[in-house]
């Protein structure tokens, strides 16, 4: 048997004896919906481990995802709903299905053409399984709010609702920060809200366009921030200033020193 079987093996038997009345008390009283929060962090620190370009971080973060995937697996076929077998039948099935062009006769001459293929198939496996007309229904409800707007965005430009050039998107943008704008003046909190979900709307618009992640490329900009910032501090603290006793101008001016030492 294959080495990284007997491993997946060997970690889901771990698991049942935690879950065991020998077990763990804590691991015995988790239910779905708590392994559900930890998938969920978990996947965001495998996304940083891979911004960090560290295979051990990455490695680790893998090992916490994998864990809380069988883990989450285990309780289901405690309850009787499926099995470990069962979830690795059904995406064997799935990657099949939607790959017609290695596993079948479907000839495709570019990924653009794997990729439309792709979501016509997922179209149609999600209206026979449980009535869904759409695409735009299947975005989750928990994905962080940059990635979900994208999501739909995209999925709305695959029906021909789409901006025709980025130049107009840019145009809507001006408009939106104008109404931004005109809300903050008028003091209308409510009205400023929504309409700064609007610029954030327009802006995600703008990314995709561009073919940018705006998920990633604002998690890499707060990053930047973060590195920068910290190098702000040291900056303070070598030069025997407190944070809180430094002024906006030295901050200022440290912040443009670290700048240009990131500049090639």
């Amino acid at each position: 048997m294959d080495e990284d079987l007997l491993k997946i093996g060997e970690l889901t038997a771990l698991i049942r004896k935690l879950r065991s009345p020998e077990g763990c008390p804590w691991d015995r009283k988790q239910k779905k919906e708590d392994i559900g929060k930890y998938i969920l962090e978990e996947a965001y620190e495998v996304a940083d481990s891979l911004a960090q370009q560290s295979p051990q971080a990455l490695k680790e973060e893998l090992g916490d995802l994998l864990f809380q995937i069988l883990f989450l697996t285990e309780i289901s076929a405690e309850e009787g709903s499926f099995s470990l077998n069962d979830v690795a039948d059904e995406i064997i099935q799935k990657m099949i299905r939607r790959h017609p062009h290695v596993f079948g006769d479907e000839k495709v001459d570019s990924v653009e053409e794997v990729k439309e293929n792709w979501q016509k198939i997922k179209t149609r496996e999600r209206a026979t399984a449980n009535g869904k007309k759409s695409l735009l229904d299947s975005v989750p409800l928990a994905l962080p709010a940059l990635k979900r707007a994208q999501k739909i965005t995209a999925i709305a430009s695959q029906y021909g609702f789409d901006w025709s050039r980025a130049e107009d998107i840019v145009e809507k943008l001006r408009e939106e920060l104008g109404e931004f704008d005109a809300a903050i003046k008028a003091g209308e909190p409510e009205k400023a809200r929504e309409e700064m979900g609007d610029v954030f709307f327009t802006l995600v618009n703008l990314s995709r366009f561009h073919a940018i992640d705006a998920e990633t490329a604002l998690s890499r900009t707060t990053g930047k921030f973060l590195r920068r910032f910290h190098r702000v501090l040291d900056k303070l603290a070598d030069r025997g200033i407190e944070p809180g006793e430094a002024t906006l101008a030295q901050m200022d001016a440290l912040w443009d020193e670290t700048k240009r030492e990131d500049e090639p």
